[in-house]
């Protein structure tokens, strides 16, 4: 059990909403602030992406509400999501609302933030790990890497109604982001990955680049797919969502790096 006192952690209190990130997977790495507030929390409103073992971990009696947001996939629209975060804490409930990964990496965390904040909501906003760091990293694959690369660029894989990010003129460059950083990591991307290699390869970026495809990350489902930017396509066939890629030079340290599951 946590000692909140001994630890000075703070009280998730009524009428109060505290989005918190809930990690890849592995329950072993929530924060000592997530696993208090699933301690405390009258109602937790979850994304798919939650593990139940970490759902298992909420307080006896406290509900559980699915979201059931999913990247790419049909959900709940986001505006119901924050009105019901919104009708929980009005009703002076303790509202843990638990996404996968990090609330603020394109979990939408700030969307919700900004609608609690509109309506006068006390939050507070839990930091999580996200899956370019915990995947990977359950994956031998480092972020980064001395010698190798000293930046990194996240990325989606598909914009708000699905399609390839970047199409019609908006965000992001994908020329600039091929010239500019020596690994990219997408995430949900799988849909489009075809594209996307395309996109990247016709800015420069060498076919046989080194490409990770790490499914179900820090889980013990987790399957790592190596391949190049050329065949990323094909060899992403079948692999399961959700899924982080990374594109880099960093993925060849996965050969000697490579320790999930081999304790």
């Amino acid at each position: 059990m946590i000692d909140s006192k001994h630890l000075q952690l703070p009280d998730l209190k009524p009428g109060t909403v505290w989005l918190v990130g809930a990690g890849p997977g592995d329950p072993g790495l929530l924060s000592v602030l997530a696993l208090h507030a699933l301690g405390q929390a009258d109602a937790v409103v979850y994304d798919a992406l939650v593990d139940p073992r970490i759902l298992a971990l909420a307080r006896s009696g406290s509900a559980l509400e699915d979201a059931g947001k999913r990247g790419g996939r049909p959900s709940p629209r986001q505006p119901d999501i924050s009105a019901r975060l919104i009708a929980l804490a009005r009703a002076k409930q303790r509202v843990l609302r638990l996404k996968g990964g990090d609330p603020c990496v394109f979990g939408r965390g700030g969307e919700e933030a900004l609608a609690l904040a509109e309506a006068g909501i006390p939050f507070r906003i839990v930091p999580g790990i996200t899956a370019a760091i915990g995947g990977l990293a359950y994956a031998g694959i480092p972020l980064t890497h001395r010698g190798i690369n000293s930046a990194v660029t996240l990325i989606t894989g598909h914009n708000s109604d699905g399609a390839v990010p970047g199409e019609e003129g908006s965000a992001p460059d994908w020329p600039a982001i091929a010239r500019g950083s020596p690994v990219i990591v997408l995430y949900m991307a799988l849909r489009h990955l075809d594209d996307i290699a395309r996109r990247l390869i016709a800015a420069g970026r060498a076919p046989g680049e080194p490409v990770a495809i790490v499914s179900r990350a820090t889980t013990a489902a987790q399957r790592v797919v190596l391949t190049t930017l050329a065949q990323s396509a094909v060899a992403a066939t079948g692999v399961e969502s959700p899924a982080i890629i990374a594109i880099g030079e960093v993925v060849r340290l996965h050969e000697a790096l490579d320790w999930y599951g081999k304790e």
